[in-house]
C-alpha cells in the first residue's frame, strides 16, 4: 500500500503540537464514499508492551467482511506517551504494516480519532494525510467534546460537539451497548464514515476491521503469527 510520509517524528511535544496545527487545515472532509464501489476495507491497530509497538493491518472483503490479508510490523516507540500526541508514538509502526499490504484497499478504519481531536488531527487524520484512500477514525472512548446519548437501537447517532463545532458522530453499532466515536479521518465525509462503520459492524460493538486488527496485534505481541497461518 502506498504511504507517503511527509514529516519527521523525532520532535519535541511542543514541536509536535505546532505541526498538528499546521497539518489540520489540509484534512479533506469529503467527498462522499459510494459504498457500492467498495471491495476491500482495511483496519489498523497497535498493541504495546512498554516501549515496543506491534502494529497490524487487516484487509477484509466488503460487504462480506472476510479476512484476505494480514500484515504486522514491530518497532520501538520512540515518542513519549503524551495525551493528544498519540499519533507521533504509534504512526511509525502502523506505516510499516500498511506498506506491507498488497491488496488495493478502498478505505481504512483506524482504532483512533480523526477530527474529534483538540487540534482536529487525531491519528486517523494525521496518517490519513499520507494515504491516497479515505481514512476514518472509530474510537472506543471520548477524547474531546460533548454529546447527547444516542438512542438504544443500532444505527442511532448524535453529534459530537467541541468548541461549537461538530467534530464527529456518536454511533450505536449494536443495540444496548456503548456507542463508538466516529469522525472523518481524511478524504471522506462524515455521513459516509458512519455508514461504512455500521456496515462493518454486523454483530459486535466494534467494526470487524478493528476487531480483527486488534486480535492480530495481540497475537503479534505474544510472538505468534498475526494471522492467516
Amino acid at each position: 500500500m502506498r504511504v507517503e510520509v511527509t514529516h519527521p517524528f523525532d520532535l519535541t511535544p511542543a514541536e509536535a503540537r505546532r505541526l498538528q496545527g499546521e497539518l489540520a487545515p489540509r484534512v479533506e472532509k469529503g467527498p462522499p464514499l459510494d459504498l457500492s464501489g467498495v471491495r476491500y476495507v482495511a483496519g489498523a491497530d497497535v498493541s504495546t508492551q512498554g516501549d515496543e509497538g506491534y502494529a497490524t493491518v487487516v484487509v477484509l472483503t466488503f460487504p462480506g467482511l472476510e479476512v484476505v490479508e494480514v500484515k504486522g510490523y514491530e518497532a520501538r516507540l520512540e515518542f513519549p506517551y503524551v495525551p493528544g500526541l498519540l499519533a507521533f508514538r504509534e504512526i511509525p509502526p502502523v506505516v510499516g504494516a500498511l506498506r506491507a499490504i498488497e491488496t488495493e484497499v478502498d478505505a481504512v478504519i483506524f482504532d483512533a480519532h480523526g477530527l474529534a481531536h483538540p487540534r482536529r488531527l487525531g491519528l486517523a487524520s494525521q496518517l490519513g494525510l499520507f494515504l491516497d484512500v479515505p481514512s476514518i477514525g472509530c474510537a472506543k472512548s471520548l477524547l474531546v467534546g460533548k454529546y447527547e446519548e444516542p438512542g438504544v437501537e443500532k444505527g442511532s447517532r448524535s453529534e459530537l460537539v467541541h468548541r461549537g463545532e461538530v467534530v464527529g458522530q456518536v454511533v450505536r453499532t449494536r443495540k444496548g451497548v456503548s456507542p463508538v466515536f466516529v469522525s472523518v479521518g481524511n478524504r471522506i465525509d462524515a455521513q459516509s464514515a458512519v455508514e461504512l462503520v455500521l456496515a462493518c459492524s454486523p454483530k459486535y460493538r466494534l467494526p470487524e476491521t478493528t476487531r480483527q486488527a486488534h486480535n492480530a496485534a495481540n497475537r503479534l505481541r505474544r510472538g505468534e503469527e498475526p494471522g492467516l497461518f
